[in-house]
């Protein structure tokens, strides 16, 4: 058994090839909208009932094929709701004061790479599910009051509720068991609708493909038979009812349907005793196994369902015990992969982080030539204003890892980034194949462009592919002994593209300062940074900037490696080299550059038409990231490629005033150690982080906080002709507007902008060694090493979702049911960002994306190295 779980990874991809890669959310998003322009009043949760969708499907607890074409999930019912219970539920962006936003208890507890084991859980009330409650009093709420939760409406009171086991393992690549586990968790006996479910998702009235079938074949049996994948069965105990997986045009656009075998027949089946949407035949293309459970208090149930290639008189012969072997293997994986103590909360939360990120794959399926034809759109016609009209060459049909699966449902560029590195832990072939996705021709723009996000594939995000190529690449060398190289001649060239639009598009007078947009910070900043300034002119970025140095340090450590073999890239490393000079020189060119002598920080400047400029003294992530743009190479460098240094040399001879404003740390070359790649020299370096490692500015007692808490009692303030722009500290959810609701940049602390710092932290370390010290924090008379002081940025991070004294996870914030309830206590949530000064989880409560890192900043193997 030991080692199981390793060797799936080394098989070929049949193993992968089914997963829980159906999403919780496809109403509300782009691709189903009629238009793109108001995807959530386009197609709504409703909505989602009765109409069938095209580009992907959603169910509760799902798992799919890796094209979604065969579906299987979950549906409930308790006796009580207005619906069957087949997704999740949550605002959309109108509707609270957060905006979108999932308002449902569910938490995934476990997964392995290759989906042979996978267990979530899923918190069902027994009273009514109070959708209008959610709805009416988060839209009473302002922009100052707390969200309204599911367990703040007092549906779950008196424990009347189940908590809904599911689990599934492959008995083989083509062999799926999956087990639900229902658990009456309150004081009464309590009868739950329980309804496995499996369809096709509906393709064949608009794509051209074959209509596939569901055939009952007497008790317990149906024989599912698709074009593509050929003859499945799956076996169920229950009640077999089967329709069509087709739009209820009469409930949805009032016209006649055409077949009385609608997406919603089930539903009308078990709630509402109509069974006139039911096939008296048996035949159909969505069938769910009826069981009807009365529990008793304190007791449960177990209702089994086996979908296979394999036709068998004893369907659940063994079936118990496959489970139990996967569930072992997964501890013997997880044993290998995280180490330490099996039993203890920080094993719990990493395994729990992990067992997330690898829930929210889903299959991601948009043509979006086809989407803009199908809306009237002329190819080579003038612009009709449809979403992502420039990226007609996109077609996706992949598995993606999502942020999330119920709030964005889509990928966005440097989020994917950052999902590929904790990845890379537990499988490094899937974290490559992430990496290369977005490089690849059918989503590469044809200029170089990454796209962005489904809202917008034309906004910019963070250029941190580069950063998550060469750590996938060393975190597989490191761990196999043996770099992959040609997964980095594969990933070179389109990285090489992409940092040549940045430099095309985004420095708009060729003086090597960048003018991002958007960067993934929202709000942080004056003023809408996507948006024409108010007062005309442009702003240099010091954020933009510095990602740009980063991205030219990871294209260059690349090519050093790819040079080892083949000399020719050692002219891309010198091209690469310059490029990073001049862009570390504009960055500290005095008077003219981004780091701002009397604050001894990095700022934004804001360049006025008239020639004027005005630095944008706010201190935040925006100045973080230079910090983050630091890089060592090591001293061979110098010996392995001295024609290299020679004409760095040469280059900087050339070019004095690059020489001068360089700090010494674009290009050590009359040295004989390591090489620092930094745009601050060691004295700008101590001032930055005596505010990063300041409790009252930037080190929150859970993280480095994305805004200095100083803002709190002195906010900037900054009048353009007549306008007051303010920023002040806020430590959960923004009082600006700017993007449409309490967008949330302005004290939180984010995971991925941690991890920068951290990585930066371990690098300079492995420049100035055990020698170098700092405050930590500051003015408390504790001196740290850098590496201690990235251990002690990594341990606040972990203590975000560990008990305290008290018993309680910070994540958690006020709510004691977390703390106080065992069947609640060990379920940590991985939110979208968290409050600066508690620790509580803010936004998105699931995005085990990026969030996910915490798995990798936890362990100290990974620390201990540079990246």
């Amino acid at each position: 058994m030991a080692g199981a779980e390793k060797e799936r990874l080394r098989e070929p991809d049949e193993w992968r090839r089914w997963g829980p890669y159906l999403g919780e959310r496809q109403w509300g998003t782009v691709r189903e909208a009629s238009n793109g322009a108001d995807a959530w009043t386009s197609f709504t949760h409703d909505q989602a009932r009765y109409r069938a969708y095209r580009w992907g499907e959603d169910g509760l607890a799902g798992f799919s094929d890796d094209r979604q074409r065969v579906c299987l999930a979950l549906a409930l019912w308790n006796g009580a709701d207005p619906i069957l219970k087949e997704r999740l539920f949550g605002l959309t962006n109108g509707e609270g004061n957060h905006g979108e936003d999932v308002k449902e208890c569910y938490f995934y507890l476990d997964a392995t790479p290759t989906s042979s084991y996978q267990r979530m859980l899923y918190k069902y009330p027994q009273r009514a599910f109070p959708y209008e409650d959610l709805v009416a009093t988060n839209g009473k709420r302002g922009r100052d009051d707390p969200e309204y939760e599911l367990l703040d409406t007092g549906v779950f009171d008196d424990d009347r509720y189940f908590d809904v086991v599911v689990e599934y393992a492959k008995a083989g690549p083509e062999d799926v068991l999956m087990r639900v586990t229902a658990h009456n968790r309150g004081p009464d006996e309590a009868t739950l609708h329980l309804l496995p479910t499996l369809w096709f998702r509906h393709t064949w009235s608009w794509a051209g493909t074959t209509e596939p079938s569901l055939h009952t074949l007497g008790t317990g049996t149906v024989r599912a038979a698709h074009p593509d994948l050929g003859v499945w069965w799956w076996y169920a105990d229950g009640q077999l009812m089967v329709t069509g997986n087709e739009t209820d045009d009469e409930r949805v656009f009032g016209i006649p349907n055409t077949t009385p075998y609608v997406k919603d027949g089930i539903e009308r089946a078990v709630l509402h005793g109509d069974l006139t949407a039911l096939a008296p035949d048996g035949v159909g293309t969505k069938a769910a196994a009826h069981h009807v459970l009365t529990i008793p208090p304190g007791g449960s149930e177990t209702v089994r369902v086996r979908l296979t290639t394999a036709a068998t008189d004893e369907p659940f012969g063994g079936f118990d015990a496959v489970i139990s072997a996967r569930r072992e293997e997964a501890d013997d994986f997880y044993d290998e992969v995280l180490g330490g103590d099996p039993a203890s909360d920080e094993r719990l939360v990493c395994r729990q982080a992990l067992a997330g990120l690898l829930w929210s794959r889903q299959y991601y399926g948009l043509d979006v030539e086809r989407w803009l034809t199908e809306r009237g759109a002329d190819p080579i016609g003038a612009p009709t204003g449809l979403s992502n009209e420039d990226w007609r060459h996109l077609v996706a049909g992949d598995v993606v890892v999502m942020p999330d699966k119920w709030e964005y449902p889509w990928f966005a560029a440097w989020d994917l980034a950052f999902h590929a590195v904790p990845l890379a832990v537990v499988d490094p072939a899937a974290a490559k194949q992430q990496v290369e996705l977005l490089l690849g021709r059918r989503y590469l723009h044809p200029d170089g462009q990454l796209p962005a996000y489904e809202w917008n594939f034309g906004d910019v995000n963070p250029p941190v592919h580069a950063w998550a190529a060469w750590f996938v690449y060393q975190y597989d060398r490191d761990t196999t002994g043996s770099g992959d190289r040609a997964f980095l001649e594969r990933v070179f060239p389109p990285l090489l593209r992409n940092f040549g639009w940045w430099l095309n598009r985004k420095d708009a007078d060729g003086r090597n300062l960048f003018q991002g947009g958007f960067l993934g910070l929202d709000n942080i900043g004056v003023f809408d940074r996507n948006a024409p300034l108010p007062a005309g002119g442009r702003t240099d970025q010091a954020d933009g900037t510095a990602w740009m140095a980063l991205f030219c340090q990871n294209l260059l450590q690349i090519a050093l490696e790819l040079a080892h073999e083949d000399p020719a890239y050692l002219e891309h490393a010198a091209t690469l080299l310059e490029n990073l000079a001049w862009i570390a020189a504009a960055t500290n060119h005095v008077g003219n550059g981004l780091w701002d002598e009397e604050d001894g920080f990095f700022h934004d400047v804001l360049r006025h038409p008239d020639g004027t400029s005005t630095p944008l003294r706010v201190q935040s992530a925006v100045g973080l990231i230079p910090l983050a743009a630091a890089t060592v190479v090591g001293a061979q460098l110098r010996h392995e490629h001295p024609g290299l240094v020679d004409g760095m040399r040469g280059f900087l001879d050339r070019h004095p005033a690059v020489r001068a404003a360089l700090w010494g740390h674009g290009a050590q070359t009359d040295t004989d150690g390591p090489v620092l790649f930094a745009l601050f020299d060691e004295s700008r370096l101590r001032r930055i982080l005596t505010r990063v490692l300041d409790e009252n500015e930037f080190l929150g007692p859970y993280g480095v906080r994305s805004l200095s808490r100083w803002h709190a009692e002195h906010p900037y303030v900054l009048t353009l002709d007549g306008v007051e722009h303010r920023v002040g500290y806020q430590p959960a959810e923004s009082d600006s507007s700017m993007f449409g609701g309490n967008s949330n940049w302005r004290g939180p602390v984010w995971f991925p902008i941690n991890a920068m710092v951290v990585r930066a932290l371990l690098h300079l370390h492995s420049y100035y060694g055990d020698g170098f010290t700092v405050e930590c924090p500051t003015g408390s008379g504790r001196r740290l090493t850098l590496e201690q002081v990235a251990r002690e940025i990594g341990d606040r991070l972990l203590a975000t979702f560990l008990p305290g004294e008290d018993g309680r996870r910070p994540v958690h914030g006020g709510q004691t049911r977390y703390r106080d309830d065992p069947h609640w206590r060990d379920l940590p949530l991985f939110y979208e960002y968290f409050h600066g000064d508690n620790g509580a989880g803010i936004g998105a409560s699931h995005q085990t994306g990026w969030t996910a890192l915490v798995a990798l900043l936890s362990r100290v193997p990974v620390r201990e190295g540079v990246r």
